[in-house]
């Protein structure tokens, strides 16, 4: 199975300003959507409470601190699946991630949630394909492989 990280992120770094954050500054929901519909969408319980909408036409999974990533994963019957935050979330699920599907949009906060905080080893990335945002000028999502 492909387990995807999929995520906006700022240029210096960070997905939110702050972990109660509704993001409203992303160009890419329209693209997120058409990836993520269909198949199941993992999230911790803070990136849950921040969705203004429930994600209708995927199998919405909410984790907590307690829950272990691979159990999870093992339970999913599809050939894919996508973390889709937050960054305690993308962390716990690093060791099991296939690719990263990264919006780099033009904003600096300086401070807020990194996309890996705590984050212990590191990731080997090969770029498969960098995807224009269709509709925005200059926005593209990175899309990797990572090399186990």
């Amino acid at each position: 199975m492909n387990i995807i990280l999929i995520a906006a992120i700022t240029a210096d770094g960070y997905i939110a300003r702050d972990s109660n954050e509704t993001v409203d500054w992303s160009l890419d929901l329209h693209l997120f959507k058409e990836q993520t519909m269909g198949y199941p969408v993992i999230m911790g319980s803070k990136t849950k409470k921040t969705l203004t909408l429930d994600l209708k036409g995927r199998n919405e999974i909410v984790v907590n601190r307690n829950d272990k990533p691979k159990t999870i994963l093992n339970e999913i019957k599809a050939d894919k699946c996508f973390i889709i935050g937050g960054g305690t979330t993308f962390t716990r699920f690093s060791a099991h991630l296939t690719h990263l599907y990264i919006t780099i949009h033009p904003l600096i906060f300086g401070t807020g949630v990194t996309l890996f905080p705590n984050l212990k080893r590191e990731m080997n990335l090969t770029l498969i394909k960098m995807l224009p945002v269709q509709g925005r000028e200059n926005l593209y999502q990175f899309q990797y492989k990572i090399n186990h």
